[in-house]
């Protein structure tokens, strides 16, 4: 299996050659080779098409830099930058999934991205939710849903680096997953899923083969 991710962009911002650079986390390549799967990274807006053809499905990471409240008709939170733009990328590439009816996988800032993609806007200022000390809070999980079928209960405990979340959410997406506080958790439309924190981190190997036992044909 071929499974296409698209590198996030870190900048340090110094006078030295090798501090802007594109990652894809270390986790990720650690649990797909146990899975047996061929990491293809996206990271460029050209020739994407092949990647897509090759691919049996895409995983939109999470990102430092988040989506442009331009694209959501909103302007910037006070003291927030976009000096990048990770968006027309993520959008390119979706486009491409979509079309081809190809399963993709939302985390973080990727559900955030989906979100914004299929009509939706972002709270761009969620208080305690970013868990600098890699604590867990509960999030309860619909019955009727991708997640249910991974975990079988409606009650998990999941990690949390996130500002941002989704506030309207996108047509025809429905919420699978909440927060003790309210905050939309993960949001499911057919073969779409994304969720608010990082199984990778968790090196949730069970979330990812189930994604790709139910999806990808």
């Amino acid at each position: 299996m071929k499974v296409a991710i698209v590198g996030r962009l870190e900048d340090y911002e110094e006078d030295y050659p090798f501090n802007k650079r594109y990652t894809i986390d270390y986790p990720f390549r650690e649990m797909f080779d146990v899975l047996n799967i061929l990491i293809i990274p996206v990271l460029s807006r050209l020739n994407i098409e092949e990647i897509e053809s090759m691919c049996d499905a895409l995983i939109l990471p999470g990102s430092a830099i988040g989506v442009d409240p331009k694209y959501y008709n909103d302007v910037p939170f006070p003291g927030k930058e976009y000096k990048y733009d990770e968006y027309k990328l993520d959008k390119q590439v979706i486009d491409l999934f979509v079309k081809a009816k190809k399963p993709i996988l939302g985390i973080c800032g990727g559900m955030q991205t989906l979100n914004v993609y299929f009509g939706g806007d972002l709270n761009q200022n969620v208080l305690n939710h970013k868990l600098e000390d890699n604590s867990k809070h509960k999030a309860k999980i619909t019955q009727d849903s991708f997640l249910y079928s991974v975990y079988q209960k409606e009650d998990i405990e999941i990690n949390s680096f996130h500002r941002q979340a989704v506030r309207k959410l996108a047509n025809n997406f429905k919420v699978t997953a909440t927060s003790e506080d309210g905050i939309i958790e993960a949001i499911e439309y057919g073969n779409i899923i994304g969720v608010q924190w990082h199984p990778e981190a968790l090196k949730d190997i069970e979330f990812f083969d189930k994604f790709f036992k139910t999806f990808v044909k």
